[in-house]
């Protein structure tokens, strides 16, 4: 009586085990499953990380985007960038042919150099000239831009500058071709007391250098003004010496003025990396002004009143760029 009952229960307890097994079993794949989706999740966010890294590494940041280098590195020294023909030809009469140079904190930044001629006739008069270089170096800068294009910044002020010369008469200004990378002749005349002066200013740049040259005249005490034309054709050789002068102490050549700024801003034809020292000219003028040693004393005014003498030309050099922020 009981034996079929204890074999019914034999096999529902035999029957129950696979059930059992069977949702063991099911229990046991669906965790694997949940597993082997959790690590695949965590692979492909693993590998999505490290491959946005690897893209982050491979994109350039634009703000660290390297900046050209300067193609100049160094500035010759003022009172020696013109030839001694050439300074025979401008200041014959010239006092010191060595020249008064400017003080400077950094020449390879900055520098300026002054001569005066008086070539005296006796009763008969006596003819003045008076020649300035002034010379300005700008480095690449990641906020501030390429030396090139500082340079040629800077060199629209000045030449804004100097059209506003006072008390110009008669005043033209022209680009001018064959010097550096760019040119521009700014000429008037000045009425003083001593006698009519006729002034020439070249502003020129050369990569990332630019010069001021300034050359004026006078017939004093009865002799005849000197010729404006003449004046400017020899301002233009003195302003190719100091083009070529600037290339050459780069370890450029030097001879031939107007090729020294071909090919501005290429860094395979630089000079070798800017000097630690060498500092912005902008930023120089934004704190402080350099003070040039005054010249000998120039009848025409520009030792310290007109735009065209090196301290006034630092001035306004400053005002530009405080102007510019």
């Amino acid at each position: 009586m009981h034996r079929p009952v204890q074999r019914l229960s034999r096999i529902l307890a035999c029957a129950a085990v696979p059930v059992i097994l069977v949702a063991a079993g099911c229990s046991s794949g669906s965790g694997d499953e949940g597993k082997a989706k959790d690590d695949a999740k965590q692979s492909a966010a693993a590998g999505s990380g490290k491959n946005a890294k690897n893209g982050a590494s491979a994109s350039p940041d634009a703000s660290a985007t390297a900046t050209v280098r300067a193609k100049y590195a160094k500035l010759p020294e003022p009172c020696t960038a013109l030839s001694a023909k050439t300074l025979k030809a401008l200041v014959p009469a010239a006092k010191d042919t060595k020249g008064s140079q400017g003080s400077s904190d950094d020449l390879n930044a900055r520098g300026t150099c002054s001569w005066n001629s008086l070539d005296s006739n006796g009763v008969h008069g006596s003819q003045y000239r008076w020649l300035s270089l002034a010379l300005v170096r700008f480095d690449s800068d990641a906020t501030l831009g390429t030396g090139d294009e500082r340079a040629a910044a800077y060199l629209a002020k000045q030449i804004t500058a100097t059209r506003a010369t006072a008390e110009a008469k008669d005043l033209k200004s022209e680009k001018v071709a064959g010097l550096g990378d760019e040119a521009t002749a700014v000429t008037y005349a000045l009425k003083k007391k001593e006698g009519d002066f006729e002034q020439q200013t070249l502003l020129v740049r050369t990569a990332n250098a630019v010069l001021t040259l300034d050359y004026n005249g006078a017939g004093l005490a009865g002799e005849k003004t000197p010729d404006p034309a003449k004046l400017r054709k020899d301002a233009e050789r003195a302003a190719g010496d100091a083009v070529a002068a600037v290339a050459s102490a780069n370890g450029g050549a030097g001879s031939a003025p107007g090729d020294a700024g071909t090919g501005s801003g290429d860094a395979s034809k630089g000079a070798s990396a800017s000097p630690g020292k060498s500092e912005s000219p902008e930023k120089d003028d934004a704190g402080k002004k350099d003070e040039d040693k005054k010249p000998d004393a120039d009848p025409s005014g520009k030792d310290g009143t007109s735009s065209a003498s090196p301290k006034a030309s630092a001035s306004k050099s400053a005002e530009a760029e405080k102007s510019a922020g």
